[in-house]
């Protein structure tokens, strides 16, 4: 039995990547995933087989975020599946690497629109599905509390909302015995940071050096971060941003 058996678990942007990592092994630990793509369906299909594959248990569900009505919609979807949640994984975002004087106001509307209103409004509409002892955990990112790649800026402006969202939001559902934390990482080894790692010939070197663990991370390093938090041994934390970058903050 996987400590998360008999549990149900949404990953938003669980597709590829961090949100792939983070399904996988929440699906590992026993739990029903709901796998969430904005518009590749075929993706999310492919996680939702590597998971029935490994013995769990898993489903697609289709939402672009963004974009009004997304929340309500994805949870339309989620309905078709499931009659509550235990878990819920806000994964789903996307970045820039525009320095400042680059950045336009429909790019940067569009990065909070998908970082931070997107969450707001799942949970917003996700709340009365959320089981009473459930986890909320919103994935953030170590660039909210350096200036190691200023170019980011709009992005780390983002993340740094999403975590004021999570301390708060523990105070709203704690009497509920819900916990809600965020979960920050540093680089990840993914598709979305192959133009750092892989784009010049010393992208990786330099991402390693960053770290204190001289070491690039990988979507399980942080997938095991979050199962923590989504099991009963987290049961003690709540209302906190946790470093998952490897040290790239020391």
């Amino acid at each position: 039995m996987g400590v998360l058996t008999g549990r149900t678990a949404l990953v938003t942007g669980a597709s590829r990547g961090i949100g792939r990592g983070i399904a996988e092994r929440l699906g590992r630990d026993g739990a029903h995933v709901a796998v969430h793509y904005g518009r590749n369906e075929a993706a999310a299909k492919e996680t939702v087989a590597a998971i029935e594959a490994a013995g769990g248990s898993a489903f697609a569900i289709g939402a672009e975020l963004g974009v009004p009505g997304d929340a309500e919609a994805l949870w339309a979807e989620f309905d078709r599946h499931a009659s509550g949640l235990d878990v819920l994984v806000n994964n789903a975002g996307i970045g820039t690497s525009r320095a400042i004087e680059n950045l336009d106001e429909e790019e940067y509307d569009r990065l909070f629109a998908v970082n931070v209103k997107a969450p707001f409004f799942i949970v917003k509409h996700g709340m009365a599905r959320l089981r009473d002892g459930g986890r909320v955990i919103n994935i953030s990112s170590g660039l909210a509390r350096t200036a190691v790649m200023p170019q980011n800026m709009a992005y780390a402006m983002t993340k740094g909302a999403l975590d004021v969202f999570s301390r708060d939001l523990s105070k709203v559902l704690g009497r509920r015995g819900i916990r809600v934390n965020s979960v920050a990482p540093g680089i990840i080894d993914t598709d979305n940071t192959a133009p750092l790692l892989h784009g010049t010939p010393d992208g990786w070197a330099r991402a390693e050096a960053i770290s204190a663990l001289g070491k690039v991370g990988t979507p399980a390093d942080v997938a095991d971060v979050v199962a923590f938090l989504a099991s009963d041994a987290g049961r003690w934390v709540t209302g906190s941003w946790v470093d998952a970058t490897g040290g790239s903050l020391t």
